[in-house]
């Protein structure tokens, strides 16, 4: 991220929002050159422009932040997802770490089960599944693998570090699945990101009639 950038989206995180002329004076720029770059970050999606009355004149614009531009800000969840981990782990035993996870697990299989529904066909599960978890984070998607299997795809893993630590996670996400399609399908995880691979890849077998 350039100075410009990082210096635009620093007095908008401090300000609430704020006007490119008034973002142009602060950096010292032309109101044109400061738009190129707001514009850039809306097509990123780490910005929005609004309009707010302006007396009788034409509604006044200004720049906010999304949630997307969390990104660009120092985070500390990964520290403290691996700190608490550990301290768990140290303090209280690897069965309750392994009790909390089987808990996580749990809870998300109830939001799984609620976004499928009853009596759904299995691609539509599948892609219910994609859909739940691409909120999570995991930038899952569907594909048919042309030999009548599926494959769920997560192309992003947002607990990666978390997993490195806990290999339970892993553990209880392709149980998890397993048991989401024991009626319908079989679940083998192909690719795994904590492997090697660019992404975690889940085929699903249907079962025979």
């Amino acid at each position: 991220m350039g100075t410009t950038r990082e210096t635009i989206l620093t007095e908008l995180k401090r300000r609430g929002h704020a006007r490119a002329d008034d973002l142009a004076k602060t950096l010292d720029l032309t109101a044109m050159a400061v738009r190129q770059h707001l514009y850039q970050l809306q097509d990123e999606g780490a910005v929005v422009c609004c309009t707010s009355p302006s007396g009788r004149g034409r509604p006044a614009k200004h720049w906010e932040l999304t949630e997307k531009a969390d990104v660009y800000f120092p985070d500390a969840h990964r520290e403290l997802s691996l700190d608490l981990i550990e301290s768990i782990r140290t303090l209280m035993g690897k069965e309750a770490l392994d009790k909390l996870v089987a808990h996580r697990t749990e809870k998300q299989g109830e939001r799984y089960r609620a976004a499928i529904g009853d009596g759904t066909p299995l691609k539509a599960q599948l892609q219910a599944i994609a859909k739940e978890r691409s909120r999570e984070g995991y930038m899952a998607e569907v594909r048919e693998a042309g030999d009548g299997d599926f494959l769920l795809l997560e192309n992003h893993c947002p607990v990666c570090e978390a997993a490195k630590a806990c290999s339970g996670l892993c553990h209880k996400e392709l149980s998890l699945f397993q048991d989401l399609m024991k009626d319908k399908a079989t679940v083998e995880r192909e690719e795994h990101i904590l492997s090697g691979a660019r992404r975690c890849a889940y085929r699903i077998h249907p079962n025979s009639d």
